[in-house]
């Protein structure tokens, strides 16, 4: 188990992982991509599906596709797919009491936006618990797990990758963190995505209720 008193530097990921899966915030997003896809090349919704799905695949998120083989402007993007409903994301003062024992400085290290990032973190009631959020326009659009973004967060906020610990619930997302040296915590999900990567020696820790291990780790 992590000691919290040797940890300077906790590395959360945001959807999916500060919230359970089944909040299904995801399916908003999902749709909304979709709906955007279809409008931009001007295509039908199953087709649009496909290429979206496609590029998520190939790329780690559908929008570095569709920059890369569409051109396409990353911000209207990212605020269209980002404009949901988060009501859906219960607030958790249990969670919010556990951060707020950890020792050490707290970032959400997303693929999303800062913008939906706040938003979530509010409806949680946890924000005043990070000191800096590392999103997809920090990462110059390249998304987890492109090992390149893992260097730019740690030189962003300056942290120690040795007394480090990432926590994210695609296990292949933890790879390049543990390659440097951090400690990581596979938040278990059902997703097919999630899961790949899973059984990997870079998973050194899971759970399926992340305030229940963290309580465990104060």
């Amino acid at each position: 188990m992590i000691m919290n008193d040797k940890i300077s530097a906790w590395v959360f990921d945001l959807d999916n992982t500060l919230y359970p899966a089944s909040a299904n915030v995801f399916a908003q997003v999902d749709v909304k991509m979709r709906e955007y896809v279809a409008q931009f090349l001007k295509i039908d919704q199953d087709e649009a599906h496909r290429i979206q799905k496609s590029y998520f695949r190939e790329y780690g998120t559908t929008l570095r596709g569709m920059m890369t083989h569409h051109g396409m402007d990353p911000s209207p993007f990212l605020n269209y797919v980002h404009n949901i409903d988060v009501d859906m994301v219960a607030p958790s003062p249990a969670l919010s009491d556990v951060l707020g024992e950890l020792s050490g400085k707290k970032y959400i290290f997303t693929n999303a936006s800062t913008g939906h990032a706040e938003r979530i973190l509010a409806r949680l009631g946890i924000a005043q618990h990070f000191d800096g959020i590392f999103d997809i326009v920090d990462a110059g659009y390249q998304p987890k797990p492109n090992p390149e973004i893992y260097d730019l967060f740690v030189e962003k906020f300056q942290v120690d990758p040795q007394t480090s610990i990432m926590v994210e619930d695609i296990a292949r997302n933890l790879a390049p963190a543990a390659a440097l040296g951090m400690q990581c915590l596979w938040i278990k999900t059902d997703t097919k995505w999630g899961k790949d990567g899973a059984g990997e020696p870079y998973v050194h820790y899971e759970t399926d209720d992340l305030v229940a291990w963290l309580q465990g780790a104060v």
